[in-house]
């Protein structure tokens, strides 16, 4: 394909996309599921699992391979800006209350979580194949545990901002720990990596260049009074492009150091200074952000992926035992941390339910891990199982703990810690 092919080559596939993303939308609606399940099901009814098994020639027609990198790039936009405003709307003045709780659950969300999915790759690996030939199982094991572990930080902060949640104590509490959490997997990620063949290197630029992040961030933060000084002799378009500018230079740094170009815009949105000429500037590009770029991140990945790979009845039984450890590991672990901190139940079971989605962010995780030849493609299906099924119980479990927590109150007056507030408590 040609250059000059390629463009309405992307249209039209472009067009596709965002045309599924919300039929499936809405039909999921009446499930009570949010737009973002929505677009991640189209993704995968558009990949090889419905449509390339249906018609495997219409499938090729409407997304080549020539297509799909330049969707991934645009689709990289859409989640980065959408990071990015993330953590620009993340209220930090709520860390001081929310600081020690979300520490603490993000640190048992991990270790719990990552210690039981290793355990039961490695007690499965003999009976089931999952690792490619050269691969150690002790190394397939902990990817495994790693990939469990992580949380679906940007699909946890879509589903949070889309039901208006940003601002209760169990949203603040999940953004602030999904947020660390994701950050520490992502760095036992590179180091299971750096164990299979990658060299230390990556695992070691990660951690020095999250430390590099840190210094940079608390810089910014003591010239942010001058720098937003400046910002307001500027015109509209001039803070935007400035805003822009910072936005792709963080993405690509934190990508660069190994842990993923989200963590960059994310940190850099909470460090941003808030401001009515900055806000115009980060609401200039919000809406075709949100519309258009972000469903192709989501629509990527599912075009990867492959439900027919899952066929062998072993395999199948460790889809069931992986998809159970996950749920409970995850979210029994950050709902007993969240209690033992004297959080009220209603606040502990929403940051454990929060917690539990893994999203699209282990199915990057696996792609990287396939990518690296640690995952075979039948372990890479599994793993997209426990992504898919602990990410659509989501938003059901919000709105079934809302509609008991209502039913039980006559006053229909919102429980503890479920409320938006304005102000710090």
């Amino acid at each position: 394909m040609s250059t000059t092919e390629m463009g309405p080559a992307f249209f039209l596939a472009v067009a596709v996309i965002l045309t599924a993303c919300r039929l499936v939308s809405r039909l999921l609606r009446p499930l009570g599921q949010p737009p973002v399940v929505g677009e991640m099901v189209a993704g995968v009814a558009l990949g090889p699992s419905v449509l390339g098994l249906l018609s495997p020639g219409l499938e090729k027609a409407v997304f080549p391979d020539e297509i799909r990198p330049v969707l991934y790039v645009a689709g990289q936009v859409g989640l980065v800006v959408f990071m990015f405003l993330s953590g620009y709307e993340f209220r930090t003045d709520r860390l001081r209350s929310v600081g020690r709780t979300a520490v603490s659950v993000s640190a048992a969300g991990i270790v719990v979580p990552l210690l039981l999915g290793t355990a039961l790759a490695w007690a499965a690996h003999d009976a089931v194949d999952l690792y490619p030939d050269g691969i150690s199982p002790s190394v397939g094991a902990l990817f495994v545990g790693v990939t469990v572990a992580i949380t679906a930080f940007p699909m946890m902060a879509r589903i949070i901002t889309e039901r208006g949640l940003t601002n209760t104590r169990f949203g603040a509490v999940s953004l602030a720990a999904g947020a660390l959490d994701d950050a520490v997997a992502w760095v036992l990620l590179a180091g299971v990596l750096s164990m299979a063949g990658s060299g230390a290197d990556t695992f070691l630029r990660a951690v020095i260049g999250t430390l590099g992040l840190a210094v940079f961030l608390g810089l910014f933060l003591r010239v942010r009074p001058s720098a937003l000084e400046r910002a307001r002799r500027l015109s509209e378009e001039q803070v935007l492009l400035v805003t822009v500018l910072l936005l792709f230079l963080a993405a690509w740094y934190t990508d660069r150091i190994g842990l993923y170009a989200v963590f960059g815009a994310f940190s850099l949105g909470v460090a941003f200074p808030r401001d009515p000429v900055v806000t115009r500037a980060v609401e200039a590009v919000a809406p075709v952000s949100r519309i258009v770029f972000l469903p192709l991140f989501f629509a990527y990945s599912g075009l990867n992926t492959d439900f027919t790979l899952l066929s062998d009845g072993k395999l199948l039984l460790f889809t069931v035992v992986c998809v159970t450890v996950a749920i409970i590991s995850k979210f029994g672990a950050c709902w007993a941390t969240a209690r033992l901190l004297g959080e009220p139940q209603t606040v502990a079971v929403r940051v454990g339910t929060l917690m539990n989605a893994r999203g699209l962010m282990q199915l990057i995780a696996i792609n990287v891990g396939l990518s690296a030849g640690i995952a075979s493609p039948a372990l890479f299906g599994v793993l997209v199982i426990v992504a898919l099924v602990t990410t659509v119980m989501t938003a059901p479990l919000l709105a079934l703990l809302d509609h008991r927590d209502h039913s039980r109150r006559p006053d229909k007056a919102p429980l503890a810690g479920t409320a938006p507030t304005t102000r710090e408590p």
